[in-house]
């Protein structure tokens, strides 16, 4: 009989992420994914045939190049140079085996054109999305946020940050709409309105992030892995194997075993795995999730960098949904042939949303419309997954589907959230030594 501590069904990117801090903690940890490949979900399909294969879309033509130089995430996703997933990376070390560039460009969407999302005083100072009085009023609004400081309250200017809503936050300093749509959601990476309405502690915290990611690597404040999002799942894969732990692969799960309520082994290929606690992705538990809402997410091939990007190689383009009378934004994330993965001069765009029609194409197709001319789309609709139960009762440990964002922040949120529940402990960013061969002045 083969005991563990914990099994893990799936080789996403949260799965992997748990996987090798499980592993780096000490536990017997053993990993089964019903995929021939990591990545799951968040996996990056080469060569370029698989990914024409994936879709049943004739082709690729000759002309794309060499089908091998293409990784195309399923789901792609930058990240914060100062956020969550960072302090993770260097947390376990796994810098060691990734390669980053600082993606070129950040850029938000407005009547039709896209803008520099302006988060440093020189930006607010060049930038056309504001006039001359919401300059002074945005730059002071940047001042205070990068140094407010909640364990000093000589920085609140006798605001409670835990009482006092961001809606009232922007207006004490007197924000005109443009200002607010593009802080609220380019800035602070908001995906809704309701944050309006909530205290305006953790809109302070998103600000502040932003910017100093954004004075760490000038450009833009986004990593991207070289070779594609699939190179991270593989990097804490390698530090789960590094400390002892077991992965099977294209394995089929055929049942998970309980006993009183708590799950006691995993049935895979005929053979039994005992288990104290199961992690798995929404795919292997169809029963313990429950649908809260459906994405929509297009990746389009293309010849060209986007237009009024400054020929960025790579860039993160946000639409807001007031622009567009939505609930949620639309958000278009763009890599190259700089970053590995496409043929030399090509280009991969990816434009996602919350589908809110029973039309999904043509939510999206404003950002679409801004990628012109395309040379080969894939369009995909997926079911956005959550569990039913927080799994302490059961030591089941459901993650929650890959929601519409460009970023990692939602997902990385996900990660601390099982974390603690898998542990009863916070997961603790400790600086370790970096060993991150980062080329982002390539």
């Amino acid at each position: 009989m083969q005991e563990y501590d914990i099994i893990v069904l799936g080789t996403g990117l949260k799965e992997c992420v748990l996987s090798g801090l499980m592993s780096l903690s000490g536990k017997k940890v053993l990993h089964i994914d019903k995929n021939p490949y990591h990545g799951g979900e968040s996996a990056s399909i080469s060569p370029l045939e698989e990914l024409y294969r994936r879709f049943k879309v004739p082709g690729p033509p000759k002309s794309k190049g060499r089908g091998k130089e293409w990784n195309v995430d399923l789901v792609p996703k930058f990240f914060l140079g100062t956020g969550q997933l960072v302090k993770i990376l260097l947390l376990t070390e796994v810098t060691r085996y990734l390669d980053f560039k600082v993606v070129e460009g950040s850029y938000v969407y407005k009547s039709g054109k896209v803008h520099t999302v302006p988060a440093t005083e020189e930006d607010a100072h060049g930038s056309d999305l504001m006039g001359m009085f919401d300059k002074r009023r945005f730059k002071k609004l940047l001042h205070f946020a990068l140094n407010f400081d909640t364990r000093n309250p000589r920085t609140h200017q006798d605001l409670d940050p835990h009482k006092t809503t961001t809606r009232e936050l922007f207006s004490r300093f007197d924000l005109g709409q443009d200002v607010i749509e593009f802080t609220g959601h380019a800035i602070a990476l908001h995906s809704s309105e309701s944050y309006l309405d909530q205290p305006c502690l953790e809109t302070l915290d998103r600000i502040r992030l932003y910017s100093e990611s954004l004075s760490r690597h000038k450009s833009s404040p986004y990593l991207y892995p070289l070779y594609g999002l699939g190179e991270l799942p593989q990097g804490f894969a390698r530090l789960s194997a590094e400390y002892g732990g077991t992965f099977l692969l294209n394995r089929a799960v055929e049942e998970i075993v309980m006993d009183n309520g708590k799950v006691k082994a995993v049935r895979s290929d005929g053979k039994l795995f005992h288990c104290k606690q199961l992690i798995c992705d929404p795919s292997y538990v169809p029963n313990r999730v429950r649908k809260v809402g459906r994405v929509i997410r297009v990746i389009c091939l293309l010849n060209h960098p986007v237009k009024n990007t400054q020929e960025a190689s790579s860039c993160q383009i946000i639409i807001p949904q007031t622009q567009l009378n939505r609930k949620s934004d639309i958000y278009i994330s763009v890599v190259s042939y700089s970053h590995g993965v496409a043929s030399d001069g090509m280009y991969i765009a990816t434009v996602s949303t919350t589908v809110e029609t029973r039309t999904p194409e043509k939510e999206v197709q404003p950002g679409l419309e801004l990628l012109e001319p395309i040379v080969q789309k894939f369009v995909s609709i997926t079911n956005l997954l959550v569990p039913n139960e927080d799994g302490r009762k059961s030591q089941i440990f459901v993650s929650r589907s890959y929601d519409a964002t460009n970023h990692c922040e939602t997902e990385c949120e996900d990660i601390k959230d099982m974390y603690h529940r898998l542990t009863g402990a916070e997961l603790c960013f400790v600086r370790s030594r970096q060993t991150s061969r980062s080329s982002e002045n390539d």
